[in-house]
């Protein structure tokens, strides 16, 4: 089997720093010089990584000053709203079913510590009419879930098992648009580099963290609707 382009890989680990905000909006990340030490490999492949991220918005590249994460150009309130997909689906008019692909208990890893302690990582499938509709990663703090650890996920998927069982009071949205890697695109069906939707989110109760989840849509089936009234002065 091939093994995953180097570019990609190293785009992908600063984007998991960055989506689990063990790097914040504004921090500077290693130069070229020394990403290139870290991986091995020739700067043009660091550049190839850090020009990716900046296509897709995630990274701010300046002359003489650096790289550094992007801060999110829109926040809206339209968009707090936690969804629920399967109540998306069926709003939809068709059916709903999942599958859990993965799920294992660990410590949480550097740049997870928000959610403390120990965590259940899962991997769900969701599908409508049987077909692909959204791959999703999740983890799941059990300090702040610990009925989590002995759930049923294969009988409910992770996030309407949170909405049920686990109240939030912060949440935190970040939107993009990606290329299908090779994990995504054999999940939902696609090509590799095909068009993608991604929503990655954090949610805490009281200033614990409860989850982390990214869902990655196929591009050309899912988008995103707010119906707001304009701001009264």
């Amino acid at each position: 089997m091939d093994r995953e382009p180097l570019h990609r890989r190293i785009a992908g680990d600063i984007e998991r720093r960055i989506a689990t905000a063990e790097w914040r909006p504004g921090f500077r990340i290693p130069t070229e010089a020394e990403l290139t030490a870290e991986y091995g490999c020739a700067r043009m492949t660091v550049s190839r990584a850090l020009s990716d991220l900046a296509t897709r918005g995630l990274v701010v590249r300046r002359r003489r000053a650096g790289t550094v994460v992007a801060h999110p150009p829109v926040h809206s309130s339209a968009l707090v709203a936690i969804p629920d997909i399967q109540a998306e689906i069926e709003g939809r008019g068709s059916a709903y079913s999942h599958r859990l692909l993965a799920r294992v208990i660990r410590s949480a890893r550097d740049g997870e510590s928000p959610l403390g302690g120990r965590v259940i990582e899962l991997e769900t499938l969701h599908l409508a009419d049987g077909l692909p509709f959204a791959l999703e990663r999740r983890l799941i703090s059990l300090a702040a879930a610990p009925e989590a650890e002995t759930a049923d996920f294969e009988a409910q998927a992770p996030g309407g098992w949170l909405l049920a069982h686990t109240p939030w009071t912060e949440a935190e949205h970040r939107i993009s648009a990606v290329a299908a890697d090779r994990e995504t695109a054999a999940g939902l069906g696609l090509q590799i580099g095909g068009a993608c939707l991604r929503l990655e989110r954090r949610t805490w109760r009281d200033g614990q963290g409860v989850t982390w989840a990214s869902q990655t849509f196929p591009g050309a089936a899912y988008d995103l609707v707010a119906r707001f009234s304009p701001t009264k002065g």
